[in-house]
């Protein structure tokens, strides 16, 4: 069978919460979901501990880097996608924050379209998740105390906080608080705005992936693994199926592209559909001049900063450092999904903060558009994330043993001014984009990195917090500009939330590729929705958007179709 209804390109949180949505509508519409790698079923590859090191095998990666980075020292980085049912969510961090209401109110602005405004959004969170608040006992609802119409109880998507924690964990949220950092008792509530303990994608020490959203067996949803996706197949300016090597199938109704931020350019350009230009220059025909496709490529960043402390102030050297232990600890997960691979590195203190008065009277702030500075004055929305308990020495090569008893804070820049591009390099559809989201080239992207450094110096020079340290592994030379900034420079790794390369608009809107119900204008029966077309760079970590943007899209045409 090679005919469907709709078409769905790529297994990540978008493309299966979009297939999902639409094979469980009443009308039972035939869906055929494609994806680029293959169907991730081991479930070693989902321990809650391990899932730092997912990203390091090959096969579910696509093993993407960035052009040379002039503001980064020339350094290529890291740019990896998951190639896999499951998508980036399969190798991605756990890391489960949905963002602050007002980005969602900003996206719902720019588009004109309540849909995407935070209470519809938040209706739509609560339908993806199981949410699963338990908390150690005997912890202090201080420390964490959401509430239970701020999240779902009976979505496929399970989520929540750690059965166990280290032990370090409330001490240094009591250090945060001391240093000025307040306690926030759910990040997830729509106001991330304070220091909070992280909600995971995990429960039972096992990771969620979206697979988990099409793991239930429906008789007209077909998934069909490792098939790449080269272009979409066109009748004039009408999608009517895709193309897969080789093989071609067809759609009676849509065809839906959520291959990624990096990979939707690449499927529409060789499709014909994309700027002129590039198109000509390597010999596609230009079916539809759309110079915004691969424009606009936005990511957040981040640095961390690490000190070696006492042996006595964490447990992890006497686990990381001994590999009979470990050993022991996969024995232990693989019987019942307990004991210390369910434990480190799978709780962590999350904040999100402003930075207002230090910005507002720079003259990187005043240069803003007035749009964009009323944006970031909004209550909810955050300049900066701080982030604690960081494996980090799976991330620097021969990492002395000596040194497991470390501290690391992770600091992630929000709201990046620089818009980045990917662009064609071969007429080869299997060929990767050229990706180059220019890190810290604009000047208000520099102010805040300086900013942020200076900020969670209040917590790295606070007594409590240096009184357990040994020795610094990682941090700045001083607290100048010059040196905060070169600590960016030459540290900074993009903390793979690319967003915007197809972006989504009002019709007429210059800069606008698909509309805001996700159709690529000028193009009949072809959508993009994933995080290629948000315009808003959600200040979270980006997986809880994309699988609401999946999500919306799909309500969106069930009521376009009448499928309900």
């Amino acid at each position: 069978m090679s005919t469907f209804d709709f078409i769905v390109v790529g297994s990540g949180p978008s493309g299966s919460a979009l297939a999902a949505g639409l094979a469980k509508a009443a009308a039972k519409p035939r869906i055929l979901l494609l994806e680029a790698g293959d169907l991730n079923e081991d479930r070693n590859l989902r321990v809650d501990g391990q899932r730092w090191l997912t990203f390091q095998d090959k096969s579910m990666n696509w093993g993407y880097k960035t052009t040379p980075q002039p503001d980064c020292n020339n350094r290529e980085i890291d740019y990896s996608r998951g190639r896999c049912v499951g998508g980036s969510s399969a190798i991605n961090f756990g890391v489960y924050t949905v963002g602050a209401r007002d980005d969602y109110q900003e996206w719902a602005r720019i588009t004109g379209d309540d849909d995407f405004a935070w209470a519809n959004i938040q209706r739509r969170l609560k339908n993806l998740e199981t949410f699963h608040g338990e908390m150690p006992e005997g912890m202090d609802k201080k420390y964490a105390n959401p509430k239970p119409e701020d999240h779902g109880s009976e979505g496929p998507l399970h989520v929540g906080f750690a059965r166990e924690w280290e032990r370090d964990v409330t001490e240094l949220l009591d250090v945060c608080e001391d240093a000025g950092f307040p306690l926030n008792p759910d990040h997830n509530s729509g106001n991330p705005i304070g220091m909070a303990v992280l909600i995971n994608s995990a429960h039972k020490g096992l990771r969620s992936t979206a697979g988990d959203l099409i793991s239930e067996k429906l008789d007209n949803l077909t998934i069909v693994t490792d098939a790449p996706v080269q272009r979409v197949l066109l009748e004039g300016k009408k999608a009517v199926g895709v193309e897969s090597n080789g093989r071609k199938y067809h759609a009676t109704k849509e065809v839906i592209l959520c291959a990624g931020t990096l990979n939707d350019p690449r499927i529409l350009m060789h499709s014909g559909i994309g700027p002129a230009a590039q198109l000509q220059q390597h010999n596609i025909p230009v079916v539809q001049d759309v110079p915004g496709v691969g424009q606009g490529l936005r990511d957040h960043c981040f640095v961390t900063m690490v000190n070696t402390r006492a042996d006595t102030s964490t447990d992890r050297k006497a686990f990381y450092g001994d590999k009979a232990a470990m050993e022991a600890a996969q024995k232990q997960w693989q019987e019942d999904g307990t004991g210390p691979w369910a434990k480190f590195a799978c709780e962590m203190g999350i904040g999100f903060f402003k930075l207002t008065e230090q910005l507002t009277s720079t003259p990187e702030f005043k240069a803003l558009p007035a749009d964009e500075q009323k944006y970031l004055l909004q209550e909810t929305v955050p300049h900066y994330e701080l982030l604690t308990h960081f494996p980090v020495h799976w991330f620097i090569p021969d990492f002395p043993a000596e040194a497991m008893s470390y501290s690391c804070l992770t600091l992630f820049l929000f709201n990046a001014q620089t818009r980045g591009e990917v662009t064609l390099q071969s007429s080869d559809p299997d060929t990767p984009l050229s990706f180059n989201p220019r890190f810290l080239e604009h000047p208000f992207d520099r102010r805040v990195a300086i900013e942020t450094l200076r900020d969670v110096f209040r917590l790295a020079k606070h007594e409590r917090y240096t009184k357990d340290n040994v020795a610094a592994l990682a941090m700045p030379k001083s607290d100048s500009d010059e040196d905060l900034l070169e600590y960016w420079r030459q540290n900074m790794l993009s903390s793979w939330h690319m967003c915007g390369t197809v972006k989504m608009g009002k019709k007429g809107d210059e800069d606008a590729v698909v509309d805001p119900d996700f159709r690529l204008i000028g193009i009949e029966n072809l959508r993009v929705a994933d995080m290629a077309v948000i315009p808003v760079l959600v200040n979270a970590h980006l997986q809880a958007a994309a699988y609401v943007t999946g999500a919306t899209c799909a309500e969106k045409l069930v009521r376009e179709y009448n499928l309900a």
